[in-house]
């Protein structure tokens, strides 16, 4: 009986299986969250969901229910399935394919379900097994898959490593070769299974390019609950906390466990890794409130506008950045961010947009152009100021630090009550930039009010993170 139940469900199989995996003194404990990942994961096995993404805190059997144990129970009646898994790194994969391998070739499972399948001799490996009824599992890495390979589930288990959260080479990287790559590798385009699992690390991570292409059931569980985030999914299934704060696993992961993460992971890192969204709740560096927004700024402060360029149109598929501008006004102290123009163009529309936008700004607004590094961005500031704006005060800025040094100072002003907004239709857009930041998929627009504000500061014999102008 108990052999059977295993066989039908996969949450009893999990508990059943955890011996072979752990040692005795950690026993396992049950809760709903786990039954949660194994009913939507018995819905990839029968059809009815082929894409699943789940987005669960570190430390709640994420791995071990669908990086490991998922393929050995559906193996149990279904061994001819074929299984592309991979994460961030090739050992992280290979981890969970020997553990994969290990439940397979145990006394208990060779006693409860062993006469199903043996495993082949000759294709036996810690990165690629088969089986005697065409069934295989290869691990592999992101960025990498064996050439012609094809699964019938295809399963991604953290495909960011958290500590190149930041690093947007390595993100758009991880993206592309799920776009290019696995995306191609399903056996059956309408019935095979896609599952991502992994804990949210930036606006634009995998998870959050997925979601955006839409098509995916979304099992997201914040390690505290948040009312106005309740997951509901396809299934039915609904997140069954009630109390604002509690804990997904009490019994596991307590309050006490959750504020000492809190305190060592930080802000950002807190918001993806627990609570699943890529930013804190009330904003990081900036947050929303701390922008007054009013009807018009005084007509005798001194005004710039400072363009952050990315001249790259638009195609199907991507999600270049914006050429954005920010013109800011300083008046004793206070500064007032009046407009922002952000658009997608061509070199040629970029031209354009910074020329009428010059001539509707009038010429006593001075004008900042981000230089980037090396030769060619010398040359498109002298481009710009010789063809472009000729006629308008026009200055070229080399600017060195990171992204969150050069905003820290409009940061530090605006949580002061030193930085206001114009009201404008740019309010909403900005400010949901400013409260992601600098975990958003775009910052395109906190770079030009950060650039216009720190001219300005200057200009005020304020000290700020260094501007070198050209």
């Amino acid at each position: 009986m108990a052999r059977e139940k295993a066989r039908r469900k996969l949450r009893v199989f999990v508990e059943a299986a955890w011996p072979v995996l752990e040692p005795p003194s950690r026993r396992f404990q049950a809760n709903w969250h786990i039954d949660a990942i194994c009913e939507h994961l018995e819905a990839v096995s029968r059809g009815q969901i082929t894409r699943l993404l789940i987005n669960i805190p570190p430390g709640h059997m994420k791995s071990l229910c669908a990086s490991v144990l998922w393929q050995a129970w559906e193996w149990i009646d279904a061994p001819w399935t074929r299984w592309l898994t991979a994460s961030y790194a090739a050992p992280l994969s290979i981890r969970d394919s020997v553990r994969a391998r290990r439940v397979i070739t145990s006394p208990w499972y060779r006693d409860n379900f062993g006469g199903v399948f043996r495993l082949l001799d000759d294709q036996n490996q810690k990165a690629r097994f088969e089986n005697d009824r065409t069934g295989y599992r290869i691990a592999t890495s992101v960025g990498g898959v064996a050439t012609g390979e094809r699964g019938d589930r295809v399963v991604v288990d953290d495909p960011h490593n958290v500590h190149e959260t930041l690093s947007r080479t390595q993100r758009e990287a991880a993206l592309v070769w799920w776009d290019e790559t696995m995306t191609t590798r399903v056996n059956d385009p309408v019935k095979s299974g896609q599952v991502i699992i992994m804990q949210r690390l930036h606006a634009r991570d995998l998870s959050g390019h997925v979601l955006e292409q839409g098509g995916w059931v979304h099992l997201m569980l914040p390690m505290a609950y948040e009312p106005d985030r309740r997951c509901v999914t396809a299934l039915g299934f609904e997140d069954p906390r009630t109390d604002d704060g509690a804990l997904l696993w009490p019994d596991r992961f307590g309050s006490s466990v959750l504020e000492d993460w809190e305190r060592r992971l930080g802000a950002y890192a807190a918001a993806g890794q627990l609570q699943q969204r890529p930013a804190p709740r009330e904003g990081g560096l900036f947050k929303r409130h701390w922008f007054e927004i009013g009807r018009a700024s005084p007509a005798e402060a001194k005004r710039t506008r400072y363009w952050d360029f990315a001249a790259t149109e638009e195609q199907a598929g991507t999600d270049p950045d914006y050429t954005a501008g920010a013109r800011v006004a300083m008046l004793d102290g206070i500064y007032w961010i009046e407009d922002v123009r952000r658009e997608r163009l061509s070199p040629l529309g970029v031209e354009k947009l910074v020329a009428n936008t010059a001539a509707e700004d009038g010429r006593e607004v001075a004008i900042g152009i981000e230089q980037e590094p090396g030769s060619s961005g010398k040359a498109t500031v002298d481009h710009y100021r010789r063809r472009v704006l000729v006629g308008y005060a026009c200055r070229g800025f080399r600017v060195t630090g990171s992204k969150v040094d050069r905003a820290d100072p409009l940061s530090a002003a605006a949580e002061a009550g030193n930085v206001k907004l114009v009201a404008g239709p740019w309010n909403q857009a900005f400010l949901d930039e400013v409260a992601l930041f600098p975990a958003g998929a775009h910052d395109d627009q906190v770079d030009a009010a950060a650039g216009a504000f720190n001219w300005l500061a200057a200009r005020g014999g304020r000290r700020i993170i260094k501007l070198s102008g050209v």
